[in-house]
């Protein structure tokens, strides 16, 4: 394992010296690919075939996150401010030695927030039980990740075991539609133009996977790390939010220090409860959460209320979070608000809905 993990060190550290563009886009599609493949034998082997223990985490209310950083970067003191959580607080590593989960209530949400152990360099490959932290975030619906004012050069490490644990941060999946077939070799076809990848790169990539003949359609502008992800399909893509935390003991200079490196999207003081109410209005909308009304037949809808969804949901969506008969056994709905074109309109199940609807089912 460790002639492994030698190739591995010693083709991440060409890349590093390697700026990402036109000319060098080819050469560093192929060497990334290599080191995709020699991750992943490094995994079976290590593995043994056996799958590594993780933390059972059952899910309540209308979303999970995640806080995530670093041992001692405060994330039990910022768990107990969110909610109404009781996470053990210590001034020293590993305070919190399993998952602690909290229930932040905002707008009518209720929202699960945990508290992991903090993350050690080596996590991804399992080190401090880190596979099994990570593999938890793998099922939230956002990310927050916590860094100390006072070690800024915690985030890109945090960063990196974050990208090798398969996460994507803050970022859409790109359209990348890759059908294998037995034979006709690698035909690419791009629906925009490229500024950072070719045919060629797509076809050579695609070969150091072991794939020789496929249909490929790409409608995203993308990059080499794009189509190795396509190939592998175990990617999670899931929002974010970076905070600094212990702002009230740091200097000017040193929350500038940390800014300029993490660009963090909220500075908060967690002891003093600096910046909390903020976070959890920025928690809200990072989750992309609506309210809508529930109406019953001849009656007025219940605006006391809401019921929480995910922004985007169709009244089918709606339906199977009130009961799941609910989708086979619906006719139509009626629906007052933004997406109506007039009160009351008649829609069927693949409606989408829009924050404040109120919606009135009809069952056979």
């Amino acid at each position: 394992m460790a002639d492994y993990q030698d190739k591995i060190k010693e083709m991440e550290e060409e890349l590093s010296k390697m700026q990402y563009n036109k000319r060098t886009q080819h050469h560093y599609g192929l060497v990334r690919a290599k080191i995709a493949r020699l991750k992943e034998t490094e995994v079976r082997r290590g593995s043994g075939g056996k799958k590594p223990e993780g933390y059972s985490v059952k899910k309540s209310g209308d979303a999970t996150v995640i806080l995530c950083g670093f041992p001692s970067t405060g994330k039990s003191t910022l768990l107990n401010a969110l909610t109404n959580a009781r996470s053990e607080v210590g001034a020293y590593a590993f305070t919190t030695l399993t998952v602690v989960p909290g229930l932040l209530e905002y707008g009518h949400a209720r929202i699960q927030v945990l508290d992991v152990p903090g993350i050690v360099h080596g996590a991804a490959s399992g080190r401090g039980r880190g596979s099994e932290v990570l593999s938890v975030m793998r099922s939230t619906d956002l990310c927050i990740i916590i860094l100390d004012v006072f070690h800024p050069e915690h985030y890109e490490p945090l960063m990196k075991e974050i990208y090798d644990a398969g996460l994507r941060l803050n970022k859409e999946p790109p359209i990348i539609k890759i059908a294998k077939k037995p034979r006709g070799g690698i035909d690419v076809a791009f629906t925009i133009k490229q500024k950072l990848i070719d045919k060629k790169t797509v076809q050579d990539i695609l070969k150091e996977f072991r794939i020789h003949n496929a249909d490929v359609v790409i409608r995203s502008q993308i990059t080499a790390d794009d189509i190795i992800d396509a190939v592998e399909a175990n990617k999670v893509y899931i929002p974010a939010i970076t905070l600094v935390n212990k702002i009230d003991i740091a200097s000017e200079e040193e929350i500038h220090a940390i800014e300029e490196i993490a660009k963090p999207d909220i500075k908060i003081s967690a002891d003093k409860k600096t910046g909390i109410e903020e976070l959890k209005a920025m928690i809200f909308r990072k989750l992309s959460l609506m309210r809508v009304y529930c109406k019953e037949i001849g009656k007025k809808a219940d605006i006391e209320v809401p019921m929480i969804i995910k922004k985007d949901s169709t009244i089918e969506g709606m339906c199977s979070r009130l009961h799941r008969d609910f989708v086979v056994k619906f006719k139509f709905a009626r629906v007052w608000g933004k997406s109506a074109k007039f009160d009351g309109q008649k829609f069927m199940l693949s409606h989408k809905l829009l924050d404040g609807d109120i919606i009135e089912l009809h069952m056979r």
